[in-house]
């Protein structure tokens, strides 16, 4: 289990939300944390400590009065690690490779690929054949309905018809080198992992996996090794000491690095 760092960039500034209290109205969210700091801080911390394969989130839409700032800040962190971080929000087939050249290791995709609720696997192709499957994350984060879990898009507000599962995840293998998983419904509430998704997540035997949400503490990174056995890597962020938290960042790399 590695520790996969983050750096979530809100109007402008690097911040820790709620996750799913994000709405594009306003460009409004409920805000654990808002940095002094700027996302090339964050991305030398993270170059200094050689945490590779952390991603930048951009939580603004692309027609947001926001998203320019965003992208500002999500370059200054890549430019401070070259080939260290990963990057997500309003990526195309179009765009991609910019964010390459600034020095993303590879990009996440998620809303890209599910328009009206479906898999584009068009989009898919026209994505792969752009850059390469070994630069693509498939963003995959999730909410419960109707005792499953469906992906959701346009920065977590809308349900797709896919549900994850083991199969979904085979399904998409091929055209990507990794999934990131937010569990929604805990994302940014600092009160426990969802021990149910990480289960599911846990009988997929493919592509690395990073789950994110709800980590609070030393006990959840035990639950999650052990419901994860041992296989998924874990993001922390409004518990990280960096964040606002009381996990202490330098235990967290001790104890992922174990």
């Amino acid at each position: 289990m590695r520790f996969r760092p983050c750096i979530d960039i809100h109007n402008g500034k690097v911040k820790q939300i709620v996750g799913g209290s994000l709405l594009d109205q306003g460009d409004w969210a409920q805000e654990n944390f808002v940095s002094v700091h700027d996302g090339g801080f964050y991305g030398k911390l993270y170059n200094d400590n050689n945490l590779k394969g952390g991603h930048i989130i951009l939580l603004n839409a692309k027609d947001s009065d926001y998203y320019e700032a965003d992208r500002a800040e999500a370059v200054k962190a890549l430019e401070a690690f070259p080939g260290g971080l990963q990057v997500g929000g309003g990526i195309t087939d179009e765009n991609a490779a910019y964010f390459l050249k600034k020095g993303a290791s590879p990009v996440i995709v998620t809303s890209f690929v599910f328009v009206n609720g479906e898999i584009r696997f068009d989009r898919l192709d026209a994505l792969t054949q752009a850059v390469g499957k070994e630069h693509i994350v498939l963003d995959l984060s999730c909410r419960k309905k109707d005792e499953g879990y469906f992906v959701v898009t346009d920065r977590w507000q809308k349900f797709t018809r896919e549900q994850l599962t083991v199969d979904l995840l085979k399904q998409l293998e091929q055209y990507c080198d990794e999934f990131l998983i937010h569990g929604v419904d805990v994302e940014g509430k600092a009160q426990g992992i969802d021990q149910k998704l990480v289960s599911i997540l846990a009988e997929y035997q493919g592509n690395p996996v990073t789950y994110a949400g709800g980590v609070r503490n030393f006990e959840d990174l035990e639950i999650l090794k052990k419901y994860g056995e041992n296989r998924i890597d874990v993001t922390i962020g409004s518990a990280l000491d960096l964040f606002g938290g009381t996990m202490n960042f330098s235990e967290v790399l001790s104890y992922c690095g174990k």
